[in-house]
């Protein structure tokens, strides 16, 4: 919306969350720039044949005017909306992010933002891979979750070694065919990078602390369809069907009120670790899986790992592998995003030390405005702030219109 040079609004990362800011913001007439390239983290840190957990329902990035959903899209490719019971592949959704960038923001800048910093407490100084340095008055993060890709301390020392990866770090699993794999976690990323492994002809085996869960299957592919007495007991939400989805959905502002520990127990439980319906048949009677183990240690032995376990009786188990790969989610710390200066980090105030899971996390205002005055955060950033919403798809409307709103008011002045 502007050309090379200074600008209102930097909005760095082109996923989802970062391109549905961009379309709010020029459907208010706020200048920005936006940098990245496009549906990045989906491209490069996701297994190609995976499928998203939500719903074709849940799974359109919000756009300020109707035409640009996932429907939409299919509409011009002169397929059907979708039903609940067919999950969207992964090569699906991100023809439908680059449709959703050419056709409301088709000023992206494919290039990387390298520095951020803010040296004289007044706007940011953004450098960009190209080289070039324009000031900005303000920067909105949504660069997405890989940077908070977490890997527990116990594997850590390995990854060096080409021996330990996280579920971001492959987009190609058929370079494990033949190989003992383990798998640490019971979430649907740990569960569907199993079934995956097992496809792609690998052996894997799923270690986690928990017995795996499967969702069930949708009462119908359409709500309506749905008997009267379930849609009254189990209402619609954006995120699903239930009163916590309901609460969830429609309410991330007053879950910023509640206390930290409230929020963490609905980041963890709600819409929390465990697999699609769809999952199931590809999982159970087809990968080990032992739970109810804690990781005790792992060492380098023979070319491979191996990984001592704690189980529920309190006793040690070896397993031995050719590689472990972490399927353990992601943990935000901004101290994690490099892009910006330390200086800049340091000054964003951060969640209170407790509960841990959220001390890194940015503590934001009702617009997803950190600390430092212009600087706003999206996506997974914002969830410890607004709960679980903000880990899916669908929360990009409720993003976008706070934070565009925040930044139009701001210009108009």
């Amino acid at each position: 919306m502007k050309p090379p040079g200074d600008a209102n609004v930097a909005v760095v990362g082109a996923g989802p969350y970062g391109l549905s800011i961009a379309a709010h913001l020029q459907a208010r007439r706020v200048p920005y720039r936006i940098f990245g390239e496009p549906m990045e983290g989906w491209r490069s840190h996701m297994p190609r044949e995976m499928y998203l957990k939500s719903s074709p329902f849940s799974s359109s990035i919000s756009a300020p005017a109707p035409g640009h959903g996932l429907a939409d899209f299919r509409a011009q490719e002169g397929r059907h909306p979708g039903r609940e019971r067919e999950p969207v592949p992964l090569s699906e959704f991100v023809r439908y992010g680059l449709w959703f960038q050419q056709n409301c923001v088709p000023e992206l800048e494919r290039t990387a933002v390298r520095h951020i910093d803010r040296p004289n407490g007044d706007g940011f100084r953004v450098t960009l891979d190209s080289g070039e340095e324009f000031t900005s008055a303000a920067v909105v993060v949504a660069t997405g979750v890989s940077p908070f890709a977490y890997v527990p301390r116990e594997l850590t020392g390995l990854r060096a070694d080409g021996l330990v990866s996280h579920t971001a770090d492959h987009t190609d699993l058929s370079v494990f065919a033949g190989r003992r794999v383990v798998v640490v976690g019971s979430g649907q990323s740990a569960l569907e990078t199993s079934a995956l492994l097992n496809e792609a002809g690998a052996q894997p085996t799923v270690v986690a602390r928990s017995r795996p869960s499967f969702g069930p299957p949708p009462e119908a592919d359409w709500a309506e369809d749905r008997p009267l007495h379930a849609r009254l007991l189990w209402p619609e939400a954006v995120m699903g069907t239930g009163w916590p989805l309901v609460v969830c959905s429609r309410g991330p502002a007053a879950i910023r009120h509640m206390p930290a520990r409230i929020r963490a127990h609905l980041l963890r439980t709600v819409l929390g670790p465990s697999g699609a319906w769809w999952l199931r048949e590809r999982v159970q009677g087809r990968v080990p899986v032992l739970s109810g183990r804690s990781l005790h240690s792992a060492a380098r032995e023979n070319g491979g790992v191996r990984l001592e376990m704690r189980n529920p009786g309190g006793d040690v188990e070896t397993l031995h592998a050719d590689h472990v790969i972490a399927g353990t989610g992601y943990l935000v710390d901004i101290d994690r995003v490099e892009l910006l200066s330390p200086e800049l980090r340091r000054a964003v105030r951060k969640s209170a030390a407790d509960p841990p899971r959220l001390a890194g996390a940015p503590q934001l205002s009702a617009d997803f405005q950190a600390s430092v005055p212009g600087l706003y955060f999206a996506g997974l950033a914002a969830a410890p702030t607004f709960g679980p919403l903000l880990r899916f798809v669908c929360g990009t409307g409720f993003t976008a219109s706070r934070i565009s709103a925040s930044l139009a008011a701001d210009h108009a002045t």
